[in-house]
C-alpha cells in the first residue's frame, strides 16, 4: 500500500501546483503546512522534513510504498509519477 505525506508552505506556488497535481490524479495523501503550525508541531514537522530534505525545501512529498521510500522536493511531475506508478 502506497502512503503519501506532503510537507507544504501555504503560500508557495509550487506546492498548491503539488497539491492540484495530486488531487486531480486521485492521489490519497496526508499534508500539512508546515508554516501555520506553531511551536513544537511546527519543529517536529521541520525535522521530518530534515530527514528527508537537509535543505528544508518545499513542497517535500514523501511516497513510501512496501519498504521503499521516494521523496520528490518541488514540482516535478515527471518524478511524481514515477514514484506514484502513475
Amino acid at each position: 500500500m502506497t502512503k503519501v505525506k506532503g510537507y507544504f508552505i501555504s503560500t508557495c506556488g509550487w506546492c498548491k501546483k503539488t497539491k492540484r497535481f495530486l488531487d486531480e490524479n486521485n492521489v490519497e495523501y496526508e499534508y500539512e503546512y508546515v508554516d501555520l503550525l506553531s511551536g513544537s508541531e511546527r519543529q517536529r514537522a521541520l525535522d521530518e522534513v530534515s530527514e528527508h530534505n537537509p535543505r528544508r525545501s518545499f513542497p517535500t512529498v514523501v511516497v513510501r510504498n512496501d519498504g521503499d521510500t521516494e521523496i520528490v522536493v518541488g514540482f516535478k511531475e515527471d518524478e511524481l509519477r514515477k514514484a506514484l506508478g502513475l
